[in-house]
């Protein structure tokens, strides 16, 4: 029987024997797995270790838990960093839930001059980055902030994590970095004055393929590429 994970935020303390008062869980344990005593799941805080619990109790309002065991973490080997321009329609959920699955450690939307969306709904991409977290069994949570601009993102981190950007037929460059930070461009491609901003700064390119990939298979792309 497959086991169903489920993230409580760090103010939950994982001990051996508790109630969980989590309304949201709750309500998904009743009402849509319908589940009763007896049955186990997994819980985990992003920071801890993932521990195997028996459901002793259960009601609408609360459920007595007691652990079984606990489970070895899984993260990602390395720290990735992908700063994407903001897509149009659900194609920014797309990349936040694969890129979690792929183990992007912080998402960075950024507005470029050709984004042709500029708003973005953090609770709602939190609420993406966690499901995709317990589905595929991240024991972390990946960061996600809100929109900032090309000169913002390169002042914050150019020389203090190592900084590419996509570009096709580019140079191959040493992908085995354990930290590093990557800016994905918008479906029409980065404007002249943003390629004269990476040239200026002296930002290297990455390479990903010899086609013209969409922008959101970009950045599954070069996530791949890089946690290889």
């Amino acid at each position: 029987m497959k086991l169903h994970r489920f993230y409580v935020s760090d103010n939950v303390e994982l001990t051996s024997n508790f109630w969980l008062h989590n309304n949201e869980i709750l309500n998904q344990w009743n009402k849509v797995l319908r589940f009763r005593p007896g049955q186990k799941v997994i819980l985990f805080d992003g920071i801890g270790e993932d521990r195997l619990y028996e459901i002793k109790e259960l009601s609408t309002t609360e459920a007595h838990l007691a652990m079984t065991t606990e489970l070895k973490r899984q993260i990602p080997a390395k720290e990735i960093y992908l700063l994407w321009s903001l897509l149009k329609k659900d194609k920014n959920d797309w990349v936040l839930q694969k890129c979690t699955e792929l183990g992007v450690s912080h998402f960075v939307p950024i507005l470029a001059d050709r984004s042709e969306k500029t708003g973005f709904n953090i609770e709602r991409a939190q609420k993406i980055i966690i499901e995709a977290s317990e589905q595929c069994g991240r024991s972390d949570i990946p960061n996600v902030r809100e929109p900032i601009n090309i000169k913002t993102a390169i002042t914050e981190f150019y020389k203090k994590i190592p900084l590419f950007v996509c570009e096709q037929a580019s140079e191959s460059i040493d992908t085995s970095l354990g930290r590093v930070a990557v800016l994905v461009g918008p479906e029409g491609g980065w404007s002249d004055n943003e390629r004269k901003i990476f040239e200026s700064n002296s930002i290297e390119h990455i390479n990903l393929h010899d086609f013209t990939l969409r922008a959101e298979t970009a950045c599954v792309a070069v996530a791949t590429k890089l946690l290889q």
